[in-house]
């Protein structure tokens, strides 16, 4: 029998399957069509001080082996989510939940997590520094080791609750920039988000996304994905978890390899709902097919 168990900054997930926030809702859209408590958790939809409509539409482009999303963090604000969000997801999912938060300045931050650090369903928080589809925020702070130390002691002021930072791919050198949260006192990383990418039509011969730019996700950004994290692990002793192109359980077990102790699935859950339960139900067989019995005792093997 295969131990699929993780254990993340103290809290122990029964696999390390988790549903990327942005990807995933509030879980409730997904528990009408599966049991989603089947997952290790699930990172909740990105949450701001106030409430947000996000950017003009076209959010979304096609291509090839992915996507390019510029959504702009639309929420209904924390207060919201605290007072109706939360309440619809302790009915459906029944495991410590991770919050993501985002921000347009280091105040932002710390206001959101302090709402939310007395809700007792939220393990972890996921702070996001790295989303490039926002402007004057975001992105802004996770391309700057000080601004992303910053951001991370003044959340740490505020929570007695594990914090992961969520770092942009979109800098030179991403390890320095780990390194500067984990010296803040960031209890683990999240990595990486999305690309910079773009489309054109060349119908119009305009961008497609109204904003121009968005973030590009999905299996054709595993490799940098892996090639970061592997990187990171080497530079940090506090846990990562893996995200970028993740498809299956055999990705899943590549991102293990290169350090993550749990894995975030994207893209993916947009395509096909069921892609995370999917991935949950074959790891046994193919931790069987690669002989692992214990899944933790891969974290990093490949360094």
């Amino acid at each position: 029998m295969v131990d699929t168990k993780v254990t993340l900054s103290g809290i122990e997930l029964s696999n390390p399957v988790i549903p990327a926030s942005g990807t995933f809702g509030y879980g409730y859209e997904f528990a009408e069509l599966y049991d989603i408590n089947c997952l290790g958790t699930f990172s909740f939809k990105g949450t701001t001080k106030d409430p947000r409509f996000g950017n003009p539409t076209p959010r979304i482009a096609e291509c090839e082996r992915g996507m390019i999303n510029a959504v702009g963090l639309q929420n209904p604000g924390v207060d919201k989510v605290i007072s109706e969000e939360l309440p619809k997801l302790k009915e459906c999912f029944h495991k410590p939940v991770m919050a993501n938060v985002s921000g347009f300045s280091v105040e932002d931050y710390a206001y959101t997590c302090e709402r939310l650090n007395g809700e007792d369903q939220i393990g972890w928080f996921e702070v996001n520094i790295s989303c490039p589809n926002v402007h004057g925020g975001g992105m802004a702070f996770g391309t700057s080791p000080e601004m992303a130390a910053l951001v991370t002691k003044e959340v740490k002021k505020v929570t007695d609750k594990p914090v992961f930072i969520k770092l942009s791919p979109n800098v030179t050198d991403i390890v320095s920039i780990a390194k500067a949260c984990e010296d803040a006192g960031a209890d683990g990383l999240s990595l990486i988000n999305t690309l910079l990418g773009m489309r054109i039509d060349l119908k119009t011969k305009k961008p497609v996304i109204h904003n121009k730019m968005g973030g590009f996700s999905g299996p054709a950004i595993k490799p940098v994905a892996l090639r970061m994290v592997y990187q990171v692990y080497e530079a940090v002793k506090i846990p990562i978890i893996g995200m970028g192109g993740i498809e299956t359980a055999e990705d899943v077990i590549e991102m293990m390899l290169a350090g993550a102790t749990a894995v975030e699935v994207g893209a993916a859950n947009l395509i096909d709902p069921f892609a995370s339960k999917t991935i949950v139900d074959n790891l046994p067989s193919v931790m069987a097919k690669y002989n692992i019995e214990k899944l933790s005792d891969i974290i990093g093997g490949a360094h």
